[in-house]
């Protein structure tokens, strides 16, 4: 039999790993403990065997969302957080030590950035560079550098990274690459296609995809050797070294700082993943469908969209995506245009921070995400204070460019 397509798996996941009563969803878990007749059963879950002792370390809910994302990616492993900032905070406290050095792409989610002050503050040196470039990253690595990260579509520039180049460096030199692949989901990239060790998604966005729940991921795709990684502690280094970046992450992350994805929004999530590729094929194209329309207008300065022609990185994201470019996009209106009122005057498009919605979504870059990093850091990342976000949805493409136009009409 023919391997089966990405949402047919997705969408009978549960059933086929078996669920109580012939249910065709995982039920939701809410207990906080689990109860064992033999203590040695007991022992062996707290020393390493698979199954739950306190609801802090995962439950059956989360397992299964787990079991469906790793599915998803084609990968090793993964563990499931509160939310994907929490995933990221795991990530990089529980794998780097004072003296490591982080390089980054500086294109950034304003959250990535910030905890990026947070890790400089414990020690932990944070390299900033164009990661559209690998000879910039390649640049910049030191006998000190543990991990090299980049989001797979920058927000809210949408620049690109070189992920295919940085894998093939990373992999050269033994380093960590992990990617942030929010932007583009597991449909529209496999992480491991382009040699990322680790990948984190914000559960929060496409892969829910309805702004009912928060969480977040770290996968394990299997790539990276983590024998050869130096601050794995003792205490974790047992057993197949495969496991042994996941385990500490999960020891550390979940059962000492408590970062844990609750059982029913876990539950929202995995449901909602199931219309993962139907939701992205519709919002991909009414992505592209705006950038266009907006890069003809009149009153549009500048449009940022990897599907635009005239997009730095256009034929490379071609190669990364196919005709999929995301669904998200920022423009600058002409100068003479107020960019609230501009956003004030749209009727459809709502007025909220979140990506991967169902709805289209919009806001002010420099004045909000961005506000807390001040002019200077805005100016190195390309940010404009006239600077739109845009996280386009699911409605009638007419709808949309209707009332983009109905809005700018008032203010011309």
């Amino acid at each position: 039999m023919a391997e089966e397509g990405f949402t047919t798996r997705i969408l009978h996941a549960d059933r086929r790993a078996g669920t109580e009563h012939g249910a065709v969803h995982k039920p939701i878990h809410t207990s906080s403990q689990y109860a064992y007749t033999d203590a040695r059963e007991l022992a062996a879950v707290f020393q390493g065997k698979p199954g739950f002792s306190y609801a802090r370390q995962g439950t059956p809910t989360t397992a299964a969302l787990e079991s469906k994302l790793t599915q998803m990616e084609g990968a090793r492993a993964s563990i499931v957080f509160a939310t994907g900032m929490a995933a990221l905070m795991a990530m990089f406290s529980t794998l780097l030590k004072a003296g490591d050095q982080v390089i980054s792409s500086r294109y950034l989610f304003g959250n990535t950035a910030s905890l990026y002050g947070t890790l400089q503050q414990l020690g932990i040196e944070v390299t900033l560079v164009d990661a559209t470039d690998t000879q910039a990253v390649a640049a910049a690595v030191t006998h000190r550098t543990r991990i090299i990260f980049v989001e797979s579509i920058a927000n809210p520039g949408t620049q690109i990274a070189d992920l295919v180049g940085i894998g093939e460096l990373a992999k050269r030199k033994g380093l960590l690459y992990v990617i942030d692949s929010t932007l583009t989901s597991p449909y529209l990239l496999q992480a491991k296609d382009v040699g990322a060790g680790l990948v984190m998604h914000s559960l929060s966005k496409h892969i829910a995809g309805h702004a009912q729940g928060l969480g977040g991921v770290l996968i394990d795709t299997g790539l990276f050797d983590w024998s050869t990684y130096d601050n794995i502690l003792p205490t974790y280094r047992k057993g197949d070294s495969a496991g042994w970046g996941l385990t500490q992450i999960k020891k550390k992350g979940l059962r000492d700082m408590g970062a844990t994805l609750a059982a029913e929004p876990a539950h929202r999530i995995a449901v909602g993943a199931e219309t993962l590729s139907l939701r992205l094929e519709k919002a991909c194209q009414n992505a592209l469908m705006l950038a266009e329309h907006l890069a003809s207008h009149p009153a549009v300065k500048t449009v940022y969209y990897p599907g635009l022609t005239s997009h730095p990185q256009h034929v490379r994201a071609a190669e990364l995506f196919g005709n999929r470019f995301g669904t998200l996009l920022s423009f600058e209106p002409q100068p003479q245009i107020d960019c609230f009122d501009l956003l004030n005057d749209l009727r459809v498009v709502i007025l909220a921070t979140h990506v991967g919605d169902t709805r289209t979504l919009a806001l002010p870059v420099a004045h909000t995400i961005y506000h807390e990093m001040g002019p200077a850091m805005r100016l190195e990342m390309s940010i404009s204070d006239h600077l739109i976000r845009v996280s386009v949805g699911i409605e009638d493409p007419q709808d949309l460019r209707n009332d983009f136009d109905q809005a700018f009409a008032k203010l011309t």
